[in-house]
């Protein structure tokens, strides 16, 4: 069985997914997985021996959703092609024409022209609700409208039926528009990734289609190309415009070893890439796939809608129908009276701006958020991150760079067995290039921004938890911890004791350089704190977060000086993971809904025990976008302010379109009942209403 992802036109709506379901059902030799209506993609696995994808493709066009070339999504058709719009437009015509002919002509003229704009405007939500109710079991809103449509026909209100079937026929095309724009962000980033390749094969260049390179392969990215696919740089230094996948907002340098992005713009200098993931499985891709599949994931209110919804279009059916029958038997008023009412009734219940106001808005959130770096897998996170109280944050590689650096290099005082400050670096660095330590690394990394060369080191001796030592010009030299030297080699640190207390105090890691006799120098390393971390723990306090700690495995001494610096509000050192985990659990109990927010790896079981867990830095890391419920795909914690403040505005939208949604019906149906509406102002009430949440909602596109 082999498995194929389809994007489809005209998968825009529930309707259309359970249409396709049914058409797909059919099928003996094809299983269908998975109908994502807000993306328009399907996945289907079919025996490759007997189906084809040239026949999936086919089977699908006849049922109406022809296949999508590949890196598209469905564009909405023009409007003179679009046949809801069609129906829409016709019906439209029809009833003005009718109702300006009404005035001169004899009415059978008027009715034909009527009756047409009915049968034309409301054929496709009419079969919807037959198949509605013949194939799902479900009474739903477009039954609703025609069982209104219906009842004003026959009861003499021609007009009146052929405007709400022309009106409702807008909005059932309006919201094929609606999905179509709530896609854009998807397509925006599709068209960020290039549709071909220059392939390099023995340095010749060969354009070929992205889909078809394949890991390992060399390409070649010109000024101002974009990535074909995740790489490696193996030729070539150029500063890259990664906004694409991280937001970052400035270029990022690029040289040989380093890891690119697909989608990112290339800068000034030509670079050679090795690739090693292919197209399909990039970074763009698997965002724009986890980005269709958590638009299909709901928030709490919008199965709550839904739950409503599932009752409530029955209810309003019956007491529709009860409106129309218990007045006339009981009161001996007139049953035409009361049938209209009650068919006003139906019109002005209808929940439809109820139930597309949360989808709509939360579908946009969510692309938005993609385009800006942040990917969130799904409404009810977004949901969660509204109601955030507590932010917990890990410190290496979240608050801190976790890259440590060389903050000072302090010398002994100058004693004549003391080399130069030059000869230091050298013959530090020269044994350090020989350790694997991240402190090693540090030291090696400021030496060379020196523009100091190694020196040539012999018997290098690695002192497990201690240092290391070596021998240069026949003296033995010994770098690591104050307590190698103090403990283990028996030599005295008086002449830097001073500067040695001052710095372990501000959190800072001490390593000594001597020889056998007395100590050289020191190396001050610390891992430094993120240059917006301190501004963005004080926007995040303005989004409404009542507190924000830290949460290290680190020791006491450098957490409290890290977590001073950085302006945390607490501090929690030396944790295990589960640690973390319990720590976590105590916040939420305490103060309310927490984010935990780390590397996706190490603290997954404090991601998981969080409201939201939250990675920072995703881009190109696989497990940090699979474990975590949001991924900032850049190192930048504002990324984290951005998340909220999209949650939170997502959320004032929402409580907007519910309120405006809900007085909307709540005054139709009075009216409806007391009789002081007609159908034509119910029908305009109910549309108008639609009209305004879906523009509200899709507000959340903006950035």
């Amino acid at each position: 069985m082999k498995e194929y992802r389809f994007r489809v036109a005209n998968l825009d709506c529930e309707n259309d997914a359970a249409r396709l379901r049914r058409s797909l059902a059919s099928q003996s030799d094809v299983e269908l997985l998975q109908i994502l209506a807000s993306s328009g993609t399907v996945r289907i696995r079919a025996e490759e021996q007997k189906v084809s994808q040239d026949d999936l493709e086919g089977q699908l066009r006849e049922f109406g959703f022809p296949v999508q070339k590949r890196g598209e999504t469905a564009e909405p058709q023009p409007f003179w092609k679009d046949p809801k719009v069609l129906s829409s437009l016709i019906s439209g015509v029809l009833l003005l024409v009718g109702w300006l002919l009404g005035y001169a002509l004899p009415d059978w003229l008027p009715l034909t022209l009527y009756t047409l704009s009915v049968l034309v405007g409301g054929y496709y939500f009419g079969r919807e609700a037959i198949e509605e109710v013949l194939f799902e079991r479900r009474i739903d809103i477009e039954l609703l409208m025609t069982v209104a449509a219906i009842a004003a026909y026959v009861l003499g209100q021609p007009a009146e039926a052929a405007m709400l079937v022309f009106l409702y026929s807008i909005s059932e095309a309006l919201e094929g528009y609606t999905e179509s724009k709530t896609r854009s962000a998807v397509r925006a980033l599709m068209d960020l990734a290039p549709k071909t390749a220059l392939l390099l094969i023995d340095g010749k260049e060969r354009e070929i289609p992205v889909e078809d390179l394949r890991v390992g392969d060399m390409f070649l990215v010109r000024p101002g190309q974009a990535v074909a696919t995740d790489g490696e740089v193996a030729a070539g230094r150029s500063s890259l415009n990664q906004a694409p996948v991280t937001g970052e907002s400035l270029p990022v340098e690029k040289q040989p070893g380093e890891t690119v992005f697909a989608g990112s713009i290339n800068g000034e200098g030509s670079l050679e890439v090795r690739a090693t993931k292919a197209f399909a499985e990039n970074t763009i891709s698997r965002i724009i796939q986890m980005v269709e599949e958590a638009q299909e994931r709901k928030g709490e209110s919008q199965r709550f809608i839904e739950r409503f919804g599932f009752w409530y279009s029955p209810a309003v059916l019956l007491i529709g129908f009860l409106l129309a029958v218990i007045p006339a038997l009981w009161f001996s008023t007139s049953g035409t009276d009361w049938t209209i009412r009650a068919t006003v009734f139906i019109v002005a219940a209808a929940p439809c701006a109820l139930v597309i106001s949360i989808p709509v808005t939360l579908v946009a959130s969510l692309g938005t958020g993609a385009r800006n770096g942040v990917l969130i897998k799904g409404g009810i996170y977004v949901e969660q991150l509204a109601r955030i109280r507590v932010v917990a944050l890990d410190k290496t590689g979240t608050i801190t760079r976790g890259q440590p650096e060389v903050t000072e290099v302090i010398l002994a005082e100058q004693d004549e067995s003391i080399p130069p400050r030059q000869e230091i670096l050298a013959v530090a660095a020269g044994i350090e290039r020989l350790s694997q330590h991240p402190l090693a690394r540090a030291i090696q990394s400021y030496v060379e921004a020196e523009g100091v060369d190694p020196a040539e080191i012999a018997a290098f001796n690695s002192l497990t938890g201690a240092g290391a030592s070596a021998t240069f010009n026949g003296t033995t030299l010994h770098i690591g911890k104050p307590s190698l030297f103090e403990d283990q080699l028996g030599i005295s640190l008086d002449p830097l004791w001073e500067q040695i207390v001052r710095l372990q105090a501000e959190g800072q890691t001490v390593v000594v350089f001597g020889d056998d006799r007395i100590p050289w120098g020191l190396f001050a390393i610390r891992d430094n704190i993120r240059p917006k971390a301190r501004q963005a723990i004080d926007d995040l306090r303005r989004t409404g977060v009542e507190k924000v700690v830290m949460l290290t495995g680190d020791n006491e001494r450098t957490a409290q000086a890290i977590a001073k610096e950085a302006g945390i509000d607490d501090c929690y050192a030396d944790l295990k993971p589960e640690d973390k985990v319990a720590k976590v659990r105590e916040l939420a109990r305490s103060l309310g809904h927490v984010v935990m927010v780390g590397d996706g790896v190490n603290d997954a079981p404090a991601l998981a025990e969080a409201t939201v867990g939250v990675a920072m830095g995703a881009a190109g890391t696989d497990v940090a976008l699979e474990t975590a419920d949001v991924a900032l795909m850049a190192d930048d914690l504002e990324k984290l302010v951005y998340a909220l403040h999209l949650a939170r505005r997502n959320q004032r939208v929402v409580r907007q379109n519910l309120v405006l949604s809900g007085l909307v019906i709540s005054v139709l149906v009075v009216g409806a009942v007391a009789g002081w509406f007609s159908l034509p102002i119910a029908v305009l009430g109910h549309e108008l209403s639609e009209f305004l949440v879906i523009g509200n909602g899709l507000r959340m596109l903006r950035d």
